[in-house]
């Protein structure tokens, strides 16, 4: 987290750059940040690893396990764009520990519920206190750092959640028999409260800047008179580069969360034929690459941007590959395994690219509510996936279908719309240009 050379030196945050230029305090606050969103990837990506025990003691059906898993995504949803505002008034400290404390109590009221309402309640309140786990530091990232330096700090923050994620394949699944799924989000609960403390120690207040140096006054002025009330957003929708990549945030980024933090663990059960745990297995397997694949852009991401690749270009590169692999998959069927949906998810992890560069695109004073507002596209398109994808699987097992065609019309809709997507942005990101 050395601050890059090329860091401007007028910066208009001097307590933050005399911060970043300590490596060791550099590297506490990002480890602050980094526990917190370890824990939020944790909490959602356990719904898949204990899919089959929910299944069996509650009796949900596909689309009951679908609402369960995408309430998350809801609940985080609902919180974007006040959050988005919070930031940028606030800082990332105060309003990630005040949610961090809602998404500790989540998890001790799921630890405690007795029913799927209670069950899908406590987890609308998880997704929401866990709202601000990477906005705030893309929030933050946006202030201190060169564009090259936020694709890489972007990209290790997700490795992070891709290792709280790994955290919630075997770990968890060797956990349920001895202290059960209650037990397990009793712990959780603790755990998130000790992150809340962690940030609030080494994450510095938000100093009030009127408005940023190294941009325009009047263009500054006109954020900050923008910053009062909902109405600050309209900057935000009617920018062309957000129009232009809403749509693939929503089915391709969506769509790779809703997969890697749901249905691969379904798929390799009721279509694979696997056992729970082999699929916990496959889980981890899966979120291992991912982890890897996101320490690998962070670590190329820098060396693109010095060698003129702007993020557009990778993206445009990258998604027919996961489009391609998306489509093996659902042609395999039971014939694929773990291996093929981690290709998927690799294949599909250029789309992240697209929030530090949606960053970018915005002047440092409203870039808390531009991701927030992109966060807010990208968690509904979660939500709205892996509830669909259930509520299309039961529908198709209604009208006759067999359970493997059922999963595989499922995703084959997912594909049709990734695509159109895709076919969107590109139509519309040439006259977007971003580094």
């Amino acid at each position: 987290m050395k601050r890059d050379p090329g860091s401007s030196p007028s910066s208009p945050y001097p307590h933050f750059k005399s911060l970043m230029q300590s490596r060791r305090n550099a590297l506490l606050v990002f480890l602050a940040f980094a526990a917190a969103y370890f824990f939020s990837a944790l909490v959602r990506g356990t719904t898949a690893t204990l899919a089959p025990a929910f299944v069996q003691e509650l009796s949900l059906s596909s689309a009951q396990l679908g609402l369960l898993a995408g309430a998350y995504f809801l609940g985080f949803s609902a919180m974007q764009l006040p959050m988005g505002q919070w930031l940028d008034r606030h800082g990332p400290r105060r309003v990630e520990v005040s949610f961090l404390v809602a998404a500790a109590i989540g998890c001790l009221a799921f630890s405690l519920a007795d029913s799927f309402n209670s069950l899908l309640a406590a987890r609308l309140l998880c997704g929401a206190g866990f709202a601000a786990c990477l906005m705030a530091p893309l929030t933050g990232f946006r202030r201190w750092y060169t564009p090259a330096a936020q694709l890489r700090n972007n990209s290790w923050m997700l490795m992070t959640g891709s290792l709280g994620m790994l955290a919630a394949t075997l770990p968890v699944q060797w956990l349920m028999p001895v202290i059960g799924w209650r037990g397990i989000f009793l712990g959780l609960s603790a755990l998130v409260a000790l992150a809340a403390v962690m940030v609030l120690w080494r994450v510095p207040p938000w100093p009030h800047i009127a408005s940023n140096a190294n941009e325009p006054l009047n263009r500054a002025s006109k954020v900050q008179d923008a910053g009062q009330g909902m109405s600050s957003y309209r900057q935000v929708w009617r920018h062309p580069y957000f129009r232009a990549l809403a749509p693939m945030g929503f089915f391709c980024y969506g769509g790779l969360l809703a997969v890697q933090a749901l249905w691969a663990g379904p798929w390799m059960v009721h279509v694979g034929g696997q056992t729970a745990l082999q699929a916990a297995s496959g889980l981890f397997f899966i979120n291992l690459s991912m982890l890897l694949t996101f320490w690998a852009w962070g670590v190329l991401n820098p060396k693109f941007a010095g060698m003129g690749w702007p993020v557009n270009r990778l993206m445009a590169w990258g998604m027919p590959l996961s489009f391609a692999l998306l489509l093996a998959n659902i042609l395999l069927g039971s014939s694929g395994g773990w291996w093929a949906w981690a290709l998927y998810c690799m294949s599909s992890s250029c789309v992240t690219l697209s929030q530090p560069a949606l960053g970018l695109a915005f002047p440092a004073a409203l870039a808390g509510r531009a991701l927030s507002a992109f966060n807010l596209v990208l968690f509904l398109g979660v939500f709205c996936v892996q509830w669909s994808v259930g509520a299309m699987i039961d529908g198709f097992k209604a009208v006759g279908a067999a359970e493997v065609q059922a999963y595989q019309g499922a995703m084959s809709v997912l594909l049709l719309c990734s695509l159109a997507s895709y076919a969107w942005f590109m139509r519309r990101a040439s006259d977007n240009p971003q580094p």
